[in-house]
């Protein structure tokens, strides 16, 4: 009943021993897709540190921006196991993946209003749990969907048109991570949410362009949710369980070029040839990357290591993950200079994704097809989805971290004061430490920073400060000492950030390092507004009274300095991407044995059936 009427469309893999007929439709409804998706995504951690503030709501420190992202992405990537049973069990993948890619293209739609009304925050929210839902959906449907295309005949082209199906994603990735962040630059976010709904649609229309070429394997109902429970399909399930868990932090480190690789790249010289590009376009590495190596992997690497080692998909999963780790020894390398207040060339982050797009290679597109061969026939779609949320096992992990190493501040917890009171009309203040109003550890926020005992020695500090930044010509000291105390008798203390940024802090009441009673003064060197202008934050910030003042009608201070009260993170610096690397040491190690153990089965459609009417063979 849930079902289109299959007697108009093919429901068996023809027995051609050539490519089948729905391949290209699906290949171009792959490549606008992706275009949608990661063009999205390229512009989301940039977006919500710099430009939701602008929109109505409140810009997000770095911590919190990747938190959102790995969550966003986490959720993007479990909602495939609901599309799965919807697709495998009742509608069956082509209608599953059309439903689900109008409420995809709704997302987009409502990011694209977003700031319309004042209602940014429900935009951004329903714009991201409609593009969870809907591109989560269709994942493992249309990864699914290529393999059912082909049967015995030709299931020698099955690599080869899964290696074809992940160049297409790549391809429109490589496009949108260019693109979209120069048009949020220039244009702002309707614009960068709203080309990718529009490329969506186009995914959308070539897809349904297709459906009399495609193989369609009908939903089967309860035989699906029989196969599911039995000894082989629970068996099967249960076998791969491990490997989720161990892709799953390949993609804790890797999903991060989307986060804490975009706030690093801000922090480098990305200067190519008198030519500066965006952070969030150093992402483009990577799918262009895919592009190249793709090819030099299937006819050169893999061949060639063939003639003396077997190269069995779990040894290049393995591999894969071993190589994994020298990207981010790689990335800390660069963060340890950008800590010390270098600024070392982009160009180092890219070797970091020659080396990380290398290693995905080996364990994406090597897992997604060894997930399909390892499904039983009526659960295809449903391993498809139990193998992307590896994906959303690795951003969790990636959200749970930040999350967790982000410092409170007591901003959150403060009561208002009345314009006659005894403090500034709209401030808000604090008992502090001790809970008490009165004594000496009393806080007063306004205007987005917090008067405390210790703005005072803060104060002393930061000019001091300024005064070494320009007798070391304009240069922020790697170390800075003979910091006055605090009121507590601590002295103050100072961190080089990078080269524009530092952090002068005291312990606060409590005198203990790196919490929410800690009081700072964030310290940047200015750079005029002027650099950005004609770009649409800019015009924004213009047209809300936004932009930094000038000294004097003229000249801008040489550094910046904002008060604040907790807040930051406990993992900062190198120190958080030595944390990733040891991870993924581990994991590395800890997949040697279950290599070693695991026995593989392979299913595919159209093989000679079993008595039970499963298709299988054995591969040792």
């Amino acid at each position: 009943m849930l079902q289109p009427d299959m007697a108009k469309y093919l429901t068996r893999p023809t027995d051609t021993t050539g490519m089948p007929g729905g391949i290209p439709y699906i290949i171009s409804n792959e490549a606008a897709e992706r275009f949608s998706f990661y063009g999205m995504k390229a512009a989301l951690a940039i977006f919500l540190a710099n430009y939701l503030g602008v929109l109505g709501g409140s810009d997000m420190s770095e911590a919190k921006a990747t938190s959102y992202v790995a969550f966003f992405t986490a959720a993007v990537y479990l909602t495939p196991l609901g599309g799965a049973l919807i697709a495998d069990a009742f509608f069956a993948k082509y209608r599953t993946i059309v439903t689900l890619s109008i409420v995809y293209v709704l997302g987009h739609v409502s990011l694209a209003f977003m700031g319309i009304g004042g209602m940014v925050q429900l935009w951004l929210l329903a714009g991201l749990g409609l593009i969870a839902v809907g591109a989560g959906g269709i994942k493992p449907c249309v990864s699914a969907h290529v393999g059912d295309q082909f049967g015995k005949n030709n299931q020698h082209l099955l690599t080869r048109t899964f290696n074809i199906f992940y160049f297409s994603i790549n391809f429109g990735a490589v496009v949108s991570n260019l693109l979209i962040p120069w048009v949020l630059k220039w244009y702002g976010p309707h614009w960068a949410f709203g080309i990718p709904g529009v490329l969506m649609a186009l995914a959308t229309l070539f897809f349904w362009m297709g459906r009399r070429k495609f193989i369609h394997i009908p939903a089967r109902g309860m035989p699906f949710v029989r196969e599911l429970f039995s000894r082989e399909g629970l068996g099967a399930i249960a076998k791969l369980l491990p490997l989720v868990f161990f892709v799953g932090m390949f993609w804790a480190l890797f999903d991060q070029t989307a986060s804490t690789l975009v706030f690093q790249a801000e922090r480098m010289d990305r200067n190519f040839f008198g030519l500066e590009v965006l952070p969030s376009q150093i992402q483009a590495a990577n799918p262009f990357l895919i592009l190249v190596l793709i090819p030099l992997f299937t006819f050169v690497v893999y061949p060639a290591v063939e003639k003396r080692v077997a190269l069995t998909p779990l040894r290049k999963i393995g591999t894969g993950l071993a190589i994994m780790v020298f990207s981010f020894v790689v990335i800390a390398l660069c963060q340890e200079s950008i800590d010390r207040g270098g600024t070392p060339h982009v160009a180092w982050q890219l070797l970091a994704y020659l080396i990380l797009t290398s290693a995905e290679i080996m364990v994406s597109i090597v897992g997604l097809e060894f997930f399909y061969t390892q499904a039983p026939r009526r659960m295809k779609s449903l391993m498809m989805a139990i193998f992307l949320t590896s994906v959303f096992v690795g951003n969790t992990f990636t959200g749970v971290v930040n999350s967790f190493i982000q410092i409170s501040s007591p901003a959150g917890e403060t009561e208002k004061v009345e314009a006659a009171g005894d403090g500034e009309a709209g401030a808000r203040r604090h008992p502090g430490f001790d809970g008490e109003f009165g004594t000496g550890d009393d806080l007063q926020f306004a205007d987005g920073e917090v008067t405390s005992p210790a703005s005072e020695a803060l104060a002393s500090a930061a000019d001091r400060l300024q005064s070494a930044y320009l007798a070391n010509e304009n240069t922020l000291p790697v170390t800075f000492d003979d910091l006055p105390e605090d009121p507590w008798g601590n002295p103050l203390r100072y961190r080089l950030v990078s080269a524009t940024e530092a952090r002068l802090s005291s312990d606060g009441p409590d005198r203990e390092y790196k919490t929410k009673w800690d009081l700072g003064l964030s310290v940047k060197v200015q750079k005029p507004d002027e650099d950005l202008e004609g770009t649409w934050l800019y015009e924004a910030k213009k047209s809300k009274g936004l932009l930094e003042p000038e000294v004097d009608g003229r000249d801008r201070a040489p550094l910046t300095f904002t008060y604040t009260a907790g807040g930051g993170v406990t993992l900062e610096g190198a120190a958080y991407f030595w944390f990733f690397t040891v991870f993924m040491v581990i994991t590395a190690v800890l997949f040697i044995p279950f290599a070693i153990f695991y026995r593989p089965r392979t299913y595919l459609q159209g093989d000679d059936e079993t008595p039970d009417g499963e298709a299988a063979s054995e591969v040792h």
